[in-house]
């Protein structure tokens, strides 16, 4: 029974690794930079992975596409230009600050500032109400 586990287990983790196509590099600083630019980039199937990460078919052919694009020559940038325009500004973790996407930016800032003011308000009245009928000091202790 668990030499059937064990050759259960070692053929999906073999699977797995088949899954995952090795990349032949031709020097150790285009690995560096292929590494570096693909952790850069999310999968548009997975959303919370790069397409180093992700194991999505899509990230696989979007790791080829950019070492393709690495070969012929593209600079990081022209290459996340070319990635943008197929797939907007989704694909890059860190979107520009423009137009339609100000507010993402700006937003957890705008609402910490204003949870800020709102409980230093709600302080500040608590501490300026007079004492309940009842409740001032008559000398007692507890």
């Amino acid at each position: 029974m668990r030499a059937a586990v064990l050759l259960l287990a070692g053929l999906l983790l073999c699977g797995t690794a088949a899954a995952l196509d090795p990349i032949d590099y031709q020097s150790p600083a285009e690995e560096q930079r292929f590494k570096a630019l693909a952790a850069e980039l999310r999968c548009v199937m997975c959303q919370n992975q790069s397409i180093a990460d992700s194991n999505a078919p899509i990230a696989h052919d979007l790791r080829m596409e950019v070492l393709r694009l690495m070969r012929e020559g593209r600079s990081d940038e022209d290459i996340k230009r070319y990635l943008v325009e197929r797939y907007t500004d989704f694909v890059l973790y860190e979107p520009p600050m423009r137009g339609g996407n100000w507010l993402l930016w700006i937003g957890p800032f705008a609402l910490l500032l204003i949870g800020g003011i709102a409980v230093a308000a709600v302080i500040r009245n608590k501490q300026k109400q007079p004492d309940p009928v009842g409740s001032a000091d008559n000398g007692e202790e507890w």
